[in-house]
């Protein structure tokens, strides 16, 4: 493409004239620079790319994009008042607009946000429809699926633009998004066109990067006001907000949306609702109640916590998509479980023993209720809190466990720069506001996998241990090394040494002994 047909798409830009040059990539870290590129400078938590300018003209970049003011280059220089909005801007251009050619769903929320996406999947597939998803577990392509990254966050804008090209070439009609808190924030995915925004909730979370819930609730809430109802793609669908009537963000939230709004929720007022809920290990079975239907629901899932999900699900397909309600129930059938969510580990113990992505205050409670209803037995929770992240969360979470299971186990969970003894020194804290006794009810020990063999130590025939935190994700960062690691592979191989079985050999931390 030529610099100025680029450029034009930017909403904020000022330039003294620019060439007509021709652009053979957009990128954001200099080191993927290469002749003909257009580099756009992008400021980070650590790193400013505004820095590395110099060394982007000099591996052949053709123009320049950022903030500051700067003079005496050699190439164009555009400056933007926001350059991360600028990169998502180029990237839709640069991709052609493809938000333009689907229908597209956002999800974001604090909890439920993949398992939403994925029974919504499920739907379309029931439906005929075909869809993509990306989601922060993986990004499904027609036949392909791609690992989206170690860590749940959204990808960066140019690969959400271009992920949302590949869709169109593959001849898809729908995408599914899960968006997080970063993603808005940092204009991952600014310039694409939303035709639904669902929320789950908004809860504790992240308030170490939003600074207060005000400000992490405004980063939730950017998805919502993306809804214009004035701009519907050609033969589109009208734009919808699908909000959770329980939860408290429900009202500030609606004060926030100019399109049409359909709420989801237990009680009665939900526009949406589900009823006569059943619970167990066996997973949900409700009764969806809707303006002019109500259908039988059933669900593998486990945990009512799930039920919200399933409602949202259900909302955006049958409310937003125009999707027969008989049709959402078996699509919400037929998802068996997603990966890290309450994922059941069998090598033959005497007790339960389950993976979950628990990473917050709220769903930690939601696990540890759900697995409360699972045993007859002793709970026993094995969890962490991640470092250089929000602070309060780790009292909040180990309150939760203080008063929930019988036993917790605290440990390692991403601390990344921060030394991890100030890190479970303030859990323990919180731990013992509730209650709880050092070596009685709680215990400290910082290395994962030793935290999992005595958890599984521990047990006894009827109980359940639970390991929350980290679910599907593939490794875990001390100082700012990501280590391999897998809790799924972590708690196989501990249960493996218990009962003398082959299994995968315990991933090893710097946590771990030699």
């Amino acid at each position: 493409m030529h610099l100025v047909e680029l450029i034009d798409n930017l909403s904020d830009k000022k330039h003294g004239g620019l060439p007509e040059v021709e652009i053979t990539s957009v990128t954001a870290d200099s080191r993927f620079v290469g002749p003909g590129s257009l580099f756009v400078a992008v400021s980070g938590d650590r790193v400013d790319g505004h820095d590395f300018i110099a060394s982007a003209v000099t591996n052949g970049a053709a123009a320049v994009v950022g903030q500051r003011e700067t003079t005496n280059l050699s190439v164009p220089y555009i400056q933007v008042s926001n350059a991360r909005l600028a990169l998502a801007e180029l990237a839709s251009a640069w991709h052609g607009h493809p938000s333009r050619e689907l229908v597209v769903i956002g999800i974001t929320g604090t909890d439920g946000k993949s398992t939403t996406a994925n029974l919504l999947f499920e739907i379309l597939e029931k439906a005929s429809i075909r869809a993509g998803m990306v989601t922060t577990v993986n990004a499904v392509i027609g036949d392909e699926v791609l690992d989206t990254g170690l860590h749940v966050t959204t990808p960066d804008a140019l690969d959400v633009h271009g992920y949302l090209r590949r869709m169109v070439s593959a001849g898809l009609t729908h995408c599914i998004l899960e968006t997080t808190s970063h993603g808005l924030a940092q204009h991952r995915v600014s310039a694409i066109e939303f035709d639904i925004a669902v929320v789950t909730n908004i809860t504790h979370e992240h308030l170490d990067y939003h600074g207060s819930y005000e400000g992490y609730f405004d980063a939730k809430a950017m998805m919502l006001e993306n809804l214009d109802p004035e701009n519907v793609k050609p033969d589109g669908i009208a734009k919808a907000a699908i909000l959770n009537r329980d939860d408290r963000s429900f009202e500030p939230l609606k004060r926030r949306v100019s399109a049409k709004i359909v709420d989801y929720g237990v009680g009665k007022d939900a526009d949406v609702r589900a009823q006569a809920i059943q619970s167990g290990l066996e997973g949900l079975q409700m009764q969806i109640q809707g303006p002019d239907y109500r259908v039988s629901v059933s669900s593998p899932l486990v945990g009512t916590y799930n039920v919200s999900n399933i409602l949202a699900a259900f909302s955006a397909a049958v409310e937003g998509l125009g999707i027969d309600p008989r049709i959402a129930s078996e699509g919400i059938a037929a998802l068996e479980g997603v990966p890290g969510r309450m994922q059941a580990i069998d090598m033959g113990q005497p007790f339960t023993a389950i993976v979950d992505f628990a990473h917050t205050p709220n769903a930690l409670k939601g696990a540890l209720e759900t697995a409360r209803d699972f045993t007859e037995g002793r709970l026993i929770a094995v969890f962490g809190s991640a470092g250089l992240r929000d602070r309060e969360k780790r009292r909040l979470m180990a309150e939760v466990s203080a008063e929930l299971a019988d036993l917790t186990i605290l440990t390692a969970e991403d601390p990344r720069t921060e030394p991890l003894e100030d890190i479970l020194a303030e859990m323990a804290a919180g731990a013992q506001a509730k209650g709880g006794v050092e070596g009685e009810t709680f215990l400290r020990i910082p290395d994962r996998g030793e935290a999992l063999r005595r958890a599984v130590a521990i047990a006894r025939p009827g109980d359940l241990v639970i390991t929350c935190g980290k679910g599907h994700e593939q490794s875990m960062c001390f100082g700012t090394i990501e280590y391999p690691w897998d809790d799924r592979t972590a708690l196989t191989a501990a249960l493996a040494e218990l009962v003398g079985r082959e299994g995968p050999e315990m991933p090893g931390l710097p946590t771990s002994p030699d």
